[in-house]
């Protein structure tokens, strides 16, 4: 695979993808990579990069280790993979450091983990191609409770909701580790998280820059016996909230510090109305402690809009900057499907 010095700023024309019958994709070097995040895989890994590399022929397979214990770098390896190392711990990590060290038109990431479906890759990079997007998620579905369990299930779709109702977009799988992306969102993305929650950021920047995404549906799988999940419900679930919240707060502060300032001055309000009602009969304020609690609330209350209003202007500085290093990437050039 060629490699190119790709800086946000690099604006040399791609070469075209082209798109052939049955998901078939070509190119005169590696235009479409996958990229696949492990750790602790080795009794599934040489499955998965076989079952991509079958599935796209033409596409570089790139595994990237993150302090296996285990034989998954050999492994992998030996499948047939690119096989880079990443020390610092977490998928989020390593995403960053996928993102930075390969070039490519169309990337697609999938878990090390055998439980996603290497069939529906095509069906995931036409889709992006053909309709000129910038990411698709594979939407997992599953028969099997073993597969995906009821309460992954259940909280999956209640951050789903969370991302939808703050960022404006009907996803419906915003944790799915099933993606394709183009080269704009790939090169564009400034990584922050370091372990499961990065699936909500990458979800997040694409619609807080309003970038075209779509959703693929895919068949999802059961790991085999001895291989065992690396996401702890409870722990990771509470840091994806927190990361939802975080971001919330980044992407639309205005929104974010003004319920803040809602929430504090109708405090405020209810516990001053009993005072200013005895303070017109009596002409007294019998409980000073509660007035002040009152008046801090409401000055506080009044520091949440302004911190809103400077954040706000910040943001809209920071997504513009976003924008333009977006836009000075050359997207890549479809031919549309072969026939046409």
């Amino acid at each position: 695979m060629q490699r190119e010095n790709a800086g946000l700023g690099d604006t040399s024309p791609q070469a075209p993808v082209t798109v052939g019958h049955a998901g078939r994709h070509s190119r005169a070097d590696s235009d479409i990579v996958i990229l696949i995040p492990c750790y602790n895989e080795a009794l599934t890994i040489a499955d998965v990069v076989r079952d991509f590399r079958l599935a796209l022929p033409d596409a570089a397979v790139h595994v990237y280790d993150n302090n296996s214990t285990d034989d998954t770098a050999r492994i992998a390896g030996e499948a047939g993979a690119i096989v880079g190392r990443v020390r610092r711990q977490g998928k989020g990590s390593v995403v960053q450091r996928m993102f930075a060290e390969v070039d490519a038109s169309v990337y697609l990431m999938v878990d090390g983990d055998g439980t996603y479906d290497a069939a529906s890759a095509a069906r995931l990079i036409d889709r992006l191609v053909v309709e000129e997007l910038d990411m698709v998620v594979g939407v997992r579905r599953t028969a099997d409770a073993e597969a995906y369990r009821a309460g992954h299930q259940w909280g999956n779709r209640a951050l789903t909701r969370c991302v939808n109702a703050l960022f404006g977009q009907g996803l419906t799988d915003v944790l799915s580790g099933y993606r394709a992306f183009s080269r704009r969102f790939v090169k564009s993305f400034p990584a922050l998280a370091q372990g499961f929650e990065i699936e909500t950021e990458l979800t997040v920047h694409a619609l807080s820059l309003r970038m075209p995404v779509g959703e693929v549906t895919t068949p999802y799988g059961t790991r085999p016996k001895g291989s065992s999940s690396k996401l702890r419900t409870y722990r990771d679930g509470w840091r994806i909230l927190i990361t939802i919240l975080m971001l919330f707060e980044k992407e639309r502060p205005l929104v974010f510090f003004s319920i803040l300032a809602g929430t504090f001055s109708g405090i405020a309000l209810i516990l001053a109305v009993p005072l200013l009602v005895t303070y017109l009969e009596t002409g007294l304020v019998p409980r000073i402690p509660t007035a002040i609690l009152s008046t801090g609330l409401m000055l506080l209350a009044s520091l949440c809009v302004v911190c809103g209003l400077v954040m706000d202007a910040v943001t809209l500085a920071r997504r513009e900057a976003k924008r333009l290093a977006y836009l000075a990437i050359a997207p890549f050039q479809s031919r549309g499907t072969a026939g046409d």
